[in-house]
């Protein structure tokens, strides 16, 4: 503070004596009052957090010592998967959760139903939602926002820092590269023969970018259904998909025998690359890795 009023103030205030007594003051009132909003968010001691990326977030901040109970998609770090679990992001129960008897939720823009979100703010425990970008700007964003919910800005700044230098080193190295850049079709499920592709405006379509690719539909906004003509249309070179278990994804082979598959470039070379939801969609600290191992898969011939 004292450096702020000296490099800030210096030269610049004119008045009475009295007049820059009450300035000053003013300022120090001002910043004690941000102290103290800090000291009072850093006593809530019984976090939840919803949503993957926010709980690799405050692991990353070290405050991980104040969650009581996470939600389903928040599975790294390992240590996060011993909390308990509230159930799924986008389904939640107003039960499961005050059974933790918390003092703080801190959700995922996307998290609900509104009705649970609804009667959790009538019980008047705080539930703060952070933003969701599909940038490198859109990471630091939520970095800076959890940092603020938990009143450890200070940490969040430099956390913030280094997971910056991180992606533009990533996203540098993404621009770098000065071959035929290839078209990546994200598949979300082919549940009963159905392919549910990315569109523009998602996690898909964001590190699809950032890895230096291009995404093969960008007809439309979010998560669509594809036609047969739409997948042919599109002719990706790459099928990128999550790695999990269950009747979201296919094996490699019964993949590329579907029919819109099947006469595909990616089809052709048998190019498909699978990886871990939550690292590849998530958003969070790991983000620059996953740029760079993705950027690797891509073009790695």
């Amino acid at each position: 503070m004292k450096n702020f009023i000296s490099k800030r103030l210096h030269g610049k205030i004119k008045g009475t004596p009295f007049e820059i007594s009450i300035f000053i003051l003013c300022i120090f009132l001002l910043s004690s009052s941000y102290v103290y909003a800090d000291s009072k968010r850093q006593e809530l001691d019984k976090v939840v957090s919803i949503g993957g990326s926010i709980t690799e977030i405050i692991y990353e901040l070290e405050e991980a010592h104040r969650l009581v109970a996470r939600d389903s998609t928040s599975t790294y770090p390992r240590a996060a998967s011993m909390l308990p679990d509230v159930g799924y992001m986008r389904a939640l129960s107003p039960e499961g959760i005050l059974s933790m008897d918390p003092n703080l939720i801190i959700a995922e823009e996307g998290s609900g139903p509104q009705e649970t979100i609804d009667l959790l703010t009538q019980v008047s425990i705080p539930f703060i939602k952070i933003s969701d970008g599909y940038t490198r700007q859109g990471i630091i964003q939520k970095i800076l926002e959890v940092g603020d919910a938990l009143g450890v800005n200070t940490k969040a700044e430099k956390v913030a820092a280094k997971i910056n230098a991180e992606l533009m080193d990533a996203e540098s190295k993404s621009n770098q590269y000065s071959g035929k850049r290839k078209k990546v079709l994200f598949i979300l499920s082919t549940r009963g023969g159905k392919i549910l592709a990315s569109g523009t405006n998602t996690a898909a379509d964001g590190i699809i970018k950032m890895a230096g690719a291009i995404n093969a539909i960008h007809s439309f906004n979010g998560y669509k259904p594809l036609s047969d003509e739409a997948v042919t249309v599109a002719a990706p070179d790459v099928i990128l998909m999550m790695d999990r278990r269950g009747d979201h994804g296919s094996g490699g082979e019964e993949l590329f025998s579907m029919p819109s598959i099947s006469t595909t470039p990616a089809a052709e070379t048998k190019s498909l690359i699978r990886m871990n939801g939550l690292y590849l969609l998530g958003f969070g600290p790991r983000t620059a890795s996953a740029i760079n191992e993705l950027r690797e898969e891509l073009y790695s011939d």
